[in-house]
């Protein structure tokens, strides 16, 4: 039905995310893009909608583990759900081809915080770290919306930073928020391609879905047993040449 690069794309996404916790999503948009070859807007609303399912399939467990902190997910969740509805909606006004070149970018800078350590930040202010997630939320929903990225790599380092969340807890908690502000810039393209009579590609999207939750439950159970840190490393400098080629082929 699909060529065998797409299932295998599909679970590697799938498994980048279980093993690192963020930055597997955004291998979605190229695996979509330059893999099923579709059309570059549709793939970005599609992303969102495949980011948002595996996201919310892989923080069940963590919900009823009870290792999410839900405070993290009323300040940085609900302002980044709105954030990724205008995002979505300034999508509309630019070319698949900028959106593209924002998300190169995008990917240039989850390199870097995948090869640079994240420290939590032990300061209490509480007052300050309200505000800073709240802003934080802002910014990565309305990249999320524009790009259709999941925003793990900033989710995680801020929930760190500014909420002084534990490591496995931050990863908890940035699942639940990529899948809310993923549901939330999804429903703003479906809107917009509803007015056009644009179809998506529901067969691609339950195929990819399926294979990257199947992928997502082998990472975690591989991330028990293997040095987070060293993977993180890899895959930061494996989406160097990744977001290179999409630059170029863009410009």
């Amino acid at each position: 039905m699909f060529d065998i690069s797409v299932w295998v794309g599909a679970i590697c996404m799938g498994l980048s995310l279980g093993l690192l916790g963020s930055g597997g999503s955004i291998l979605t948009v190229p695996l979509l893009v330059y893999l099923a070859h579709e059309p570059q807007k549709i793939a970005i609303a599609e992303s969102l909608l495949i980011v948002g399912i595996v996201a919310l399939v892989g923080s069940i467990n963590h919900i009823l583990k009870r290792k999410v902190a839900f405070r993290s997910v009323l300040a940085f969740g609900l302002p980044s759900m709105a954030s990724a509805l205008l995002g979505a909606y300034a999508s509309h006004w630019v070319s698949g081809q900028v959106q593209l070149l924002t998300f190169a970018v995008i990917m240039l800078a989850a390199s870097v915080f995948m090869l640079k350590p994240v420290s939590n930040n032990q300061e209490q202010q509480t007052t300050r770290q309200t505000l800073s997630l709240l802003l934080a939320g802002l910014f990565v929903g309305a990249l999320a919306g524009f790009v259709g990225v999941g925003g793990g790599f900033l989710i995680v380092p801020a929930l760190l930073l500014f909420a002084n969340t534990p490591m496995k807890a931050a990863v908890a908690t940035s699942l639940v928020i990529i899948a809310m502000q993923s549901f939330a810039g999804f429903s703003q393209y479906a809107f917009e391609f509803a007015k056009t009579n644009t179809s998506l590609n529901w067969p691609l999207i339950a195929l990819v879905s399926t294979f990257a939750v199947a992928g997502s439950f082998v990472g975690m159970f591989a991330a028990e047993r293997l040095p987070q840190q060293h993977l993180k490393k890899l895959f930061g400098i494996a989406l160097i040449p990744l977001s290179t080629f999409i630059f170029i082929s863009n410009f």
